[in-house]
């Protein structure tokens, strides 16, 4: 990468996993990036520092999604250090599994409070502040077209985020920002690798026919080629993939 950097990313949830991997990816592409943590500083700055030691720019920035302010504040920071943003990519999500009539309000709220609500506030935000030719990405699930039990609100989070990810695309009309949103099936991280039985890996692993479950890298590709040179003429748009599972 040249000491020069031209474009900027910002990447919501990117201390690990999937965000990890499109903060690290999008730096060897050649864009500084933020590196947007809820909690775990380590791990972000970890991220950072295998950026830079690749010879890319990178900066940790902390941000609960949820927090409008708190993301205005992220926003003020990342253009304080590089002069605006191009790129925002809206990884932050949680996952919390029930059936609809099990499912309390706490399990409600927060994935309402982090996967909705935090992508609408970073959306707003970047409404007012991207830089124009720039690119959203957002993050939906594949989920949103199986319809598995047990992840009705997750899903719904998800298909409210579709939606929002089309009508931002027309709102941003004259301006060359495109939005799209990246729709992963099950995906090898320690998120949902944890606590899930072998047997039930691999069965989910089997429910594409390439018979293997997604990587880090996998999405990071995806992102890549959206924010990329060759992704400009995909617009509103959701890319399911998922490995031809849905």
């Amino acid at each position: 990468m040249s000491t020069t950097t031209s474009r900027i990313a910002l990447v919501t949830g990117a201390s690990r996993g999937i965000g990890a991997a499109i903060a690290q990816r999008l730096a060897r592409d050649g864009h500084a990036v933020i590196v947007n943590y809820s909690g775990n500083a380590a791990a972000a700055e970890q991220v950072v520092r295998n950026i830079e030691s690749g010879g890319g720019k990178a900066l940790a920035a902390q941000a609960d999604v949820a927090d409008a302010t708190a993301v205005a504040r992220m926003f003020d920071s990342a253009e304080a250090a590089f002069g605006g943003i191009d790129v925002l990519v809206n990884n932050a999500g949680i996952l919390k599994l029930g059936a609809i009539g099990a499912s309390d309000d706490a399990l409600f709220d927060t994935q309402i409070a982090v996967n909705l609500k935090g992508t609408f506030n970073t959306l707003r935000e970047a409404s007012r502040r991207l830089r124009d030719g720039g690119r959203i990405v957002n993050f939906s699930t594949s989920v949103v077209g199986t319809k598995m039990e047990n992840y009705g609100v997750y899903a719904a989070t998800k298909a409210a985020v579709e939606t929002l990810t089309a009508i931002q695309s027309k709102e941003l009309r004259g301006r060359n920002i495109t939005v799209n949103a990246v729709a992963p099936g099950p995906t090898a991280t320690d998120l949902f690798l944890d606590g899930k039985p072998d047997e039930l890996v691999q069965r989910m692993a089997k429910m594409n026919p390439l018979e293997r479950l997604g990587t880090p890298e996998d999405i990071a590709a995806v992102v890549a080629f959206l924010v990329g040179p060759d992704g400009g003429w995909i617009n509103g748009q959701v890319l399911r993939a998922n490995g031809g599972m849905v």
